[in-house]
């Protein structure tokens, strides 16, 4: 009775208060996303993007963190990583990232796209493309065509992307004779019997 309670009167801080309402893409404790079809006073409704249905009990919406992708602002920054290979010329690597994101439509102009050189990683140099797009729903398509331009531009002026390489040592073992190892010895020989001599059978 108690959770019953709980959900209703959460319910109708949703309703009053409206951090979530229907159409929001909201992100769950548990980290599934979707789209909220249906507000209701018990539970709420997500429509998740493989097109499942999650049921989500009004009571854990307020108690719990979610995130709403869409509450204010459709606009999202996306971070896209890239590595190259060592020895690439980092300039023109981070002139290629600007010219890709600056010359694709669904890019923002403001804030403007930055280009950060992150680390010297384990088989890679690391960079990290940041951009701005205007709508939530697009952040996969821009950022498929993006990758499909960096490593266009790449093959181009000749710009590896590496892949972790590992080198493995294997050690040489020698096999010992049972009787060389260390307080191990060598079990008495089997008596050999010798055939007896003509004068000895006589």
């Amino acid at each position: 009775m108690q959770t019953i309670v709980n959900n209703f009167v959460s319910g109708l801080i949703l309703l009053f208060e409206r951090p979530i309402k229907v159409g929001d893409v909201i992100q769950l404790s548990d980290g599934q996303q979707g789209r909220v079809t249906n507000l209701g006073l018990r539970a709420t409704t997500v429509l998740t993007f493989d097109r499942a249905e999650i049921v989500v009990p009004n009571g854990d919406l307020i108690s719990s963190q979610v995130t709403n992708w869409t509450l204010g602002d459709r606009s999202m920054r996306l971070r896209i990583p890239v590595g190259v290979a060592y020895g690439s010329d980092v300039e023109a690597v981070i002139r290629i990232l600007t010219a890709v994101a600056t010359e694709n439509p669904k890019v923002l102009k403001d804030p403007a796209p930055m280009v950060l050189f992150l680390n010297f990683g384990d088989s890679s140099l690391d960079f990290q493309l940041r951009i701005w797009i205007a709508d939530f729903n697009e952040r996969r398509i821009v950022q498929s065509a993006l990758i499909r331009e960096i490593d266009r531009r790449f093959r181009l002026e000749d710009i590896e992307i590496p892949f972790p390489q590992r080198i493995c040592t294997c050690a040489a073992w020698t096999i010992r004779r049972p009787n060389a190892w260390p307080g191990v010895s060598r079990p008495p020989a089997a008596p050999v019997a010798h055939p007896a001599s003509p004068t000895e059978s006589e």
